[in-house]
């Protein structure tokens, strides 16, 4: 009898840790520590979004207003510490920000940020979208930006980090250079499309605020003794290998006052480490553009000369 098979994709192939070819980041550097927020606006009453007390809730005034503090108060609370601590940040941003939310948007463009595709709004996903359909959302989002940034943007984070069966395939041909939907790896890789490679950047499900706060139901001492705790063993592991330590944020989550100040202790210790020389802190943005200038064959997959 015929073995029976598991449904597979063909986005990339297996290589594990041990067989990938070493390199290092700028000036030697050997662990990339990144910061990424998530900026979002919603529908009121209706769509898609998360409740704080009970998973599945509808959609009210309560947690409508409840996500909104993280525009009004939280994200404001996120770049007074960042200047504070002098770190760059990447922001997946919904591109409706800019109509809901401008001073948000004038903000990171202020700070030399980096803004990244996020969708229109979270209150949607292109989950199950059809493939014309998502085509002209993504053409919209990445035109949204270039209006008001000037030039594309070059990352993608999906609302949800989900996908449809062509996303990959049209976020490359819309001119997306990578994206963080598949955190499979603590290092970037090629992923295939059809109309050639994107590259993966590692972006967490585990060290993630909304999964560990919102859905797990632990607290935020928890949340940043793992930020701690996986800087701590990645920032030894990157002797042997080039590492990404992402850390996703919520400013609805983490901007809540007595939660901020365990995040910034998490982050001073990682920023004052004795091991801190190994550190790039950096944005998604340049951990990408380094691995497209790197030499064919370093990063696993099949890389854009091919």
């Amino acid at each position: 009898m015929p073995r029976p098979l598991l449904p597979k994709h063909n986005r990339y192939d297996f290589v594990p840790l041990p067989e990938r070819k070493d390199y290092s980041w700028p000036e030697g550097k050997r662990l990339a520590l990144v910061l990424t927020t998530n900026v979002e606006c919603f529908a009121f009453g209706a769509g898609l979004g998360h409740d704080p007390a009970k998973t599945g809730e509808p959609q009210t005034h309560r947690n409508y207003s409840w996500r909104d503090y993280g525009n009004r108060i939280g994200i404001w609370r996120f770049f007074d510490m960042f200047d504070e601590m002098k770190l760059p940040a990447g922001h997946n941003a919904n591109s409706l920000l800019y109509e809901y939310a401008p001073q948000i948007m004038d903000a990171i463009r202020k700070r030399g940020d980096e803004f990244i595709g996020h969708g229109r709004t979270n209150a949607e996903n292109h989950k199950g979208m059809w493939e014309a359909d998502e085509e002209r959302i993504l053409g919209e989002i990445m035109d949204t930006f270039k209006k008001h940034e000037g030039k594309p943007i070059t990352g993608w984070m999906g609302a949800g980090a989900y996908e449809s069966a062509h996303t990959l395939d049209l976020l490359k041909e819309a001119g997306f250079k990578y994206v963080m939907d598949w955190p499979m790896d603590d290092q970037p890789i090629w992923l295939r499309t059809r109309s050639g490679p994107i590259l993966s950047v590692p972006y967490p499900v585990e060290l993630n605020d909304s999964q560990i706060i919102i859905h797990r139901k632990q607290d935020s001492q928890e949340f940043c003794d793992m930020i701690t705790d996986q800087f701590d063993e990645m920032v030894e592991q990157c002797e042997d290998h080039p590492l990404v330590m992402n850390i996703s944020i919520h400013p609805n989550v983490f901007g809540q006052p007595f939660r901020l100040r365990t995040l910034r202790q998490a982050l001073r210790h990682c920023l004052e480490h004795p091991l801190k020389d190994r550190v790039w802190v950096t944005r998604p943005c340049d951990v990408a553009e380094y691995c497209y200038n790197l030499p064919e064959g370093l990063i696993p997959g099949s890389g854009p000369a091919a």
